[in-house]
């Protein structure tokens, strides 16, 4: 089999299991995930390791927006819902929701941002009324 052939195959098999890749996750890959595509990228242009550097970084990158997001909504969350002051500590502390669960709860509460990336670019702005 030809060299050619081969990364070829690669490509092909690579780009028929992306779609299953970025479903199983919830948040964006981190390092692992975009360096091996930036790996392969590079491979492709001779550039491997430069390729797979450039791919941690944009991966790392990525997921700490997503996180940051995460965290703004969050905190707007926690800001419409303060903790009930009569709960003793181990009540608050059992009742804790993580970061995920209140951004999902605050995207419910407030649909129209719903829509809106991951990232949390548009988490700070004011749910519009609806149109009538």
């Amino acid at each position: 089999m030809s060299t050619k052939f081969r990364h070829m195959m690669l490509a092909v098999g690579l780009l028929a299991a992306a779609p299953m890749a970025g479903t199983a996750m919830a948040e964006p890959g981190g390092c692992l995930k975009y360096g091996a595509v930036g790996a392969v990228g590079g491979h492709m242009a001779h550039h491997g390791v430069l390729g797979a550097a450039g791919g941690c970084a944009t991966g790392m990158v990525r997921r700490h927006e997503y996180r940051k997001g995460l965290r703004e909504k969050a905190a707007l969350w926690d800001k419409e819902h303060p903790a009930d002051p009569n709960q003793s500590w181990l009540e608050r502390h059992r009742n804790e929701k993580t970061y995920q669960q209140k951004a999902t709860l605050w995207d419910a509460e407030h649909p129209s941002n719903a829509t809106n990336s991951p990232t949390g670019t548009n988490a700070g702005a004011p749910a519009t009324p609806p149109q009538k």
